[in-house]
């Protein structure tokens, strides 16, 4: 054997017991590391599973935050307006009461859409935090992906900005829904699926109206035209 194939036959032999040694490496460090990071690893290198849920948590709760301004930016309006509704009706002038009942009426619309909006998603992002395995990702994520879809929908005439934002989350959200599914093999009921994010909707809604009738005092029944007293009854509601 000449000196070129003794170095060739040397290298190769190293090239071997670097790739054995790796290999083991690998080995004893999945044995000990959690199926969530060893999977997640598989899925999408550079971009572990962990980390993007948790980036899913900070963007919800950014709108959540940007909701909840809004929210407080509408009661402030509201309870102006209020004042002057109730300042014109003492002076009689029933034209500006009704005028200003009217934009109240308006803002508490919104405020109600705003403040569901903001509870649907404080709820989002607790049922995203309490993702703890991998197993439970595919199972525990498909209704928070379809709350945000259904927020993003609501809140598109009152923040689009927020809705845009919403809109992107929730590509992200369907994506590792679909990754898991992928890697796992496990699937969830889409039925299910819509009936437990149906019931997110529920409370953030029940807890919404309970909140709109302890922060908004009822507008003066008198200063209201009938359509819009009708209006501001299932608000109230």
């Amino acid at each position: 054997m000449d000196s070129t194939q003794t170095s060739l036959w040397q290298t190769q032999t190293l090239e071997v017991k670097c790739l054995s040694h790796n290999i083991v490496k690998d080995w004893e460090r999945g044995s000990k590391e959690p199926l969530f990071t060893r999977i997640t690893e598989k899925i999408r290198p550079g971009a572990p599973l962990k980390e993007r849920v948790a980036m899913s948590i900070y963007r919800l709760k950014v709108q959540q935050n940007r909701l909840e301004g809004a929210s407080m930016r509408m009661q402030q309006h509201d309870r102006d307006l209020f004042n002057k509704c109730v300042a014109a009706q003492m002076a009689k002038d029933s034209a500006r009461a009704a005028m200003y009942a009217n934009e109240c009426a308006e803002v508490r619309k919104m405020a109600k859409i705003t403040l569901r909006c903001q509870l649907a998603l404080e709820q989002a992002a607790l049922r995203l935090e309490t993702v703890q395995e991998f197993g439970d990702i595919a199972v525990m994520m498909g209704p928070v992906a379809s709350v945000v879809r259904t927020i993003k929908t609501q809140v598109a005439g009152v923040m689009p900005e927020v809705s845009y934002e919403l809109g992107e989350i929730g590509e992200t959200l369907n994506g590792m829904v679909l990754e898991v599914g992928e890697a796992t093999g496990q699937t969830y009921g889409v039925e299910t699926s819509n009936e437990e994010a149906q019931r997110i909707l529920n409370e953030a809604n029940a807890i919404a109206e309970q909140r709109m009738k302890e922060r908004f005092p009822e507008l003066p029944s008198t200063a209201l035209p009938t359509a819009e007293r009708t209006s501001e009854t299932s608000v109230q509601r």
